[in-house]
Order: C-alpha cells, then sequence, then structure tokens
C-alpha cells in the first residue's frame, strides 16, 4: 500500500508521510465526536476512518461469512504504522496516547468488530511490556511489535474458571537449572494462532500467603499456526463461534514446555496477577470502543434504511415509532462515546481508571446490544437477511457483554469501586 494519500494510499501522520486530514475522510454526523483532540490524534482518526471506509467495509460481511483471516486488511494497517500505535517513539512507535488508541478502534469496529481484536491484544501486550518488562525485554519485543512483525496475544482465562482468574491452574515449575516448566490449559485465546507472542498468566508458587502473589505472566515466544507450535506447546485449532469471526480464538495446551527464567515479564515472578490486571483496564476501554463502533455502524445503517423505505405511503422514518427508536439509538450511541473517551483520558492521565472502565465496558456493551436490536427491528424481515449488513452485527454484539469480563464482573467492580469513593461516615 503506497505511502501517499495522494496515489490512493494511507499514511498516519508521521514525518515523510503526504497524508492529510481530509484525504479520503468520510462524512460525518454529529454523534461521537470528540472535543479537544490534537491537530495529529485528528489526522489519525480521519486516516483510519478512510481507510475503514474503502478497505473494510466493503469486504467485511464476506469475510466474515466465509470464517476467512482479513490477510489484506491486516497488511493494510501493517504498513499504515498502526501496530506501534501506542508503542513509544525510542522503540520504533508513535507514541500516541490510549484516548488515540481507542478512537481508532472505534472506527475499525465500525467497520468490522474483528479486525479490532486483532490489534487489540496486541496492543494489550505491548502495554504490559511498555510498564513492565525489563529493558532487555522491551529491547527484543517493542521495536518488532512497533512494525507489526511480532504480533501479541494475551492469555487468562481457562475452561474451568472463568471470570475467577484466581483458580486458574495452568503452572510454570522452577527446575534445578533457573528454567520453568508449564503444564495446563488455557481457553479463548484471541489472536492464539496467528500471534507469535503470547502474554500467559500462570501460577508459580512463589509461597506468598495471597494467591495473586503467587501468580506471575510469562512471554512465551511461539510459531504462528495450529497444532505442535513449539515442543510442549499446542494450538488445537480454531474455536467454531457465533460471531467474532475471521479473527481466531483458539486455546494453548502446554504439556511439559519449557521456558526461559529471562520470560517472565518484568524478569521477578509472583507480580503476574497485577501486570496482567493493567493490561486488562486497557482491554476493557477497548471493548468500549469497539463497543462504540459496531452500535454507530447499527445506527448509520437503521437511519439510512429508515428514510428509503417506505410503508403505508411514506418513509418509515417519518413513522413516530421509528423516529422515536432512532433517536434513543442517538442518544446511546453518543453517551457510551463520551463515556469512552472519559476512561481512556482518566488512564492517560496516569490515574486510577477501573471505575471508569469499567463503566465505560459496561455500559457500551449493553448499550451496543440494544442499539443492534433495534437496527434489526428496523431493518424487519431484511434484517435476518445474510445479504444485509445488520445480519453480522447482530451477532458480533452478543460478544461484547463477555469480553474483557462479563457484565455482571463490571457491576461487582463499579460497585465496589463506588462503595470505596462514597464510604459511610
Amino acid at each position: 500500500m503506497a505511502a501517499d494519500a495522494r496515489d490512493g494510499g494511507y499514511c498516519l501522520p508521521v514525518p515523510g508521510c503526504g497524508a492529510t486530514a481530509s484525504e479520503g475522510t468520510a462524512s460525518m454526523g454529529r454523534l461521537c465526536r470528540t472535543d479537544g483532540l490534537t491537530d495529529v490524534q485528528e489526522e489519525i482518526v480521519a486516516t483510519v476512518r478512510a481507510f475503514v471506509d474503502k478497505e473494510i467495509l466493503p469486504h467485511a460481511t464476506a469475510l466474515e461469512h466465509a470464517d476467512a483471516y482479513p490477510t489484506d486488511i491486516v497488511d493494510g494497517l501493517k504498513e499504515l504504522g498502526l501496530f506501534g500505535l501506542m508503542i513509544p517513539e525510542e522503540h520504533g512507535g508513535l507514541g500516541e496516547s490510549l484516548l488515540t488508541y481507542a478512537l481508532t478502534v472505534e472506527e475499525i469496529a465500525r467497520g468490522w468488530m474483528s479486525v479490532s481484536g486483532i490489534i487489540n491484544t496486541h496492543f494489550i501486550v505491548a502495554h504490559l511490556l511498555q510498564r513492565h518488562g525489563t529493558p532487555e525485554q522491551q529491547l527484543r519485543y517493542l521495536p518488532r511489535m512497533a512494525t507489526g512483525d511480532v504480533r501479541g496475544a494475551f492469555s487468562m482465562s481457562e475452561p474451568g474458571c472463568g471470570s475467577d482468574v484466581s483458580a486458574i491452574t495452568t503452572k510454570a515449575a522452577p527446575t534445578r537449572d533457573g528454567d520453568y516448566i508449564v503444564n495446563g490449559q488455557k481457553m479463548w485465546i484471541t489472536n492464539g494462532g496467528t500471534a507469535n507472542l503470547v502474554a500467559v498468566l500462570v501460577r508459580t508458587d512463589t509461597g506468598a500467603d495471597k494467591v495473586h502473589r503467587n501468580m506471575s505472566a510469562i512471554l512465551v515466544d511461539k510459531e504462528p499456526g495450529f497444532g505442535e507450535v513449539d515442543r510442549g506447546l499446542t494450538v488445537p485449532g480454531k474455536m467454531d463461534k457465533m460471531g467474532y469471526k475471521g479473527v481466531d480464538s483458539t486455546e494453548l495446551i502446554f504439556d511439559g514446555y519449557r521456558l526461559p527464567a529471562e520470560q517472565v515479564l518484568g524478569g521477578e515472578p509472583g507480580k503476574g496477577f497485577y501486570q496482567m490486571m493493567d493490561g486488562v483496564e486497557v482491554g476493557r476501554v477497548n471493548v468500549a470502543a469497539r463497543g462504540c463502533g459496531v452500535a454507530l455502524r447499527a445506527f448509520e445503517l437503521a437511519i439510512a434504511y429508515a428514510q428509503q423505505r417506505e410503508t403505508f405511503g411514506k418513509k418509515i422514518a417519518e413513522h413516530q415509532a421509528v423516529l422515536f427508536r432512532l433517536a434513543d439509538m442517538g442518544t446511546k450511541v453518543e453517551a457510551a462515546h463520551q463515556m469512552m473517551v472519559r476512561a481512556a483520558r482518566t488512564k492517560d492521565a496516569g490515574a486510577r481508571n477501573d471505575l471508569e472502565a469499567g463503566m465505560a465496558k459496561y455500559l457500551a456493551s449493553e448499550y451496543c446490544a440494544q442499539v443492534v436490536e433495534a437496527s434489526f427491528r428496523i431493518h424487519g424481515a431484511y434484517g435476518y437477511s445474510k445479504e444485509y449488513e445488520i445480519e453480522r452485527l447482530y451477532r458480533e454484539a452478543p460478544m461484547l457483554l463477555i469480553g474483557e469480563g462479563t457484565a455482571d464482573i463490571q457491576q461487582l467492580i463499579i460497585g465496589r469501586r463506588l462503595l470505596e469513593d462514597y464510604a459511610a461516615r
């Protein structure tokens, strides 16, 4: 893909790139605008929006129905420089903020949510390395992650624990020569097949009196693909899902897998739970952004269809029932966007944002499901046809209700944090 917007390519605003914010930019309504952005942020979002409109939306439904990995789209994002968006400049990235990333994810999810999932786990791993990795780990991985040559995946879940992270059983046992032997099974790993670096939460039994201090995050290098990708490490295959197709969700099976001690994130065991929770906060802002993007697309489809379809001698948008539904959808789209922006800005400011991220993820995912449902109803019987894009969105939205912590878990987090802030005195 060419680096100059004038000959049909796309480029994020970095030195030597000829793209401008106005070239190839899709028109935008009043919803989901963000105040206070820098010129660079505006250019990045506009460039990604143009890429989505021209390179993702025309192909997303066919790829999704085929459950095909979007290789060309991912290659385009790689050439765009998006894999290095939040990676520091000293490691070859753009060093942008979480807000910039969230707005970018919102645009990509508007095109196809699966593509946003491909970059989400990549950036969680990059964030973990940036915040918690040793200088050697940062130097080894971050420059190659910035170019997209190394792509990350993030693994906490297991078949028997769900949201109860403390119940994980995958274990890394130390050996006499200082390595670790890993045994266990991990599940629901986005990019588990295509990634070549996976951050995995394991038990290391450091002897601490609290279970969370007996966990470590390990960095697993592997070959992309399925089957036995390394001695003692197997990726069985893609899990078949209702939606969220194209991107691979897999298991990882460790059976006597040997790992050098220097692959423990940060170089010290026992800190993995807190490191991974830091990554989850970033992930929850990402899921909120995905919900905003999918909801915005569902709204766009509904309001366009409502101005074309006629019943009883007039456009269905002129029927009060449909007009009220559009008003409700637009309000929810806007509210979710603004809460997502606040959560990202709170994290960027260096403040604790588990409350804001939990609220944003909870509201955006719930509102997304409701907006998609309303768009489906406006489409009537056509919404049930695979020829219409809303059918795909209808199967994608439920994943956001459970990804990066279920709605119930978000409510627990929100409730506990509110009790802290409003403790009875």
